[in-house]
């Protein structure tokens, strides 16, 4: 049990990450939290703005290819990540609004997602990039509602490369500008999970979360308008 809390430390620790797992791990991790729901808690922002403050040594660590490619490559693998997402809200969606709640499954989180989704429309797989848990949930929800696969994968492309790219330069300039920036790295990732977490947080202490009385109606395949 003690090696599970350890291993949990570490995985929400973007410095250990980015240390002692490199790009591999990096790149495993944007994947979890970009479609697997389970991946939900992993510190996607974070992580991004502290790659690209270490992006000298994660392009080191892999061949010595330039930092753009490091940045490609994340971003694929945000790409990826949403098509297991989207894959897997068509074949098993309606089960998941039945399913009971576990440590790595939270239903109101999935709620969250959805009223997102139906607020913003198909912009919303763009717009979730940016916010944690709704981004991890938001592809899962677009392949319940059935939204078309090519328009899903346009706001997924270019939704995955703007947030990788925004964080990741970001932290590599900032870094360049204000080269003590390693030192204070607990105070910025501090920062950065309390602005990317605020909508959530209000949403959820100060929001009203839709409970459908019936998951078959609430899932049905939408509207043309349902997807503008």
């Amino acid at each position: 049990m003690d090696q599970i809390t350890e291993l949990f430390k570490h995985l929400i620790n973007p410095q250990w990450i980015i240390e002692h797992g490199g790009i591999y791990l990096l790149l495993l991790i944007i994947f979890a939290e970009t479609g697997l729901f389970v991946g939900f808690f992993l510190p996607g922002d974070s992580l991004l703005f502290v790659a690209g403050i270490y992006g000298g040594l994660l392009s080191e660590s892999f061949f010595n290819v330039p930092f753009a490619l490091i940045m490609f490559m994340i971003a694929v693998a945000g790409v990826l990540g949403n098509v297991v997402g989207f894959w897997f809200g068509r074949k098993s969606g309606p089960l998941l609004f039945s399913r009971k709640d576990t440590l790595l499954f939270k239903k109101k989180y999935l709620y969250q997602a959805k009223e997102f989704y139906e607020k913003h429309g198909g912009g919303a797989i763009f717009l979730a990039r940016f916010l944690p848990i709704v981004r991890t949930f938001a592809p899962i929800v677009a392949g319940i509602v059935q939204m078309d696969g090519k328009k899903f994968m346009l706001y997924n492309i270019v939704g995955s490369f703007a947030w990788v790219f925004s964080m990741m330069l970001a932290g590599h300039y900032l870094d360049k500008a204000f080269p003590s920036l390693k030192e204070h790295l607990e105070l910025i990732i501090l920062v950065i999970v309390l602005i990317t977490t605020l909508p959530v947080l209000i949403k959820l202490f100060f929001g009203k979360t839709k409970h459908p009385a019936h998951v078959h109606e609430d899932t049905k395949a939408p509207t043309d308008s349902t997807l503008s």
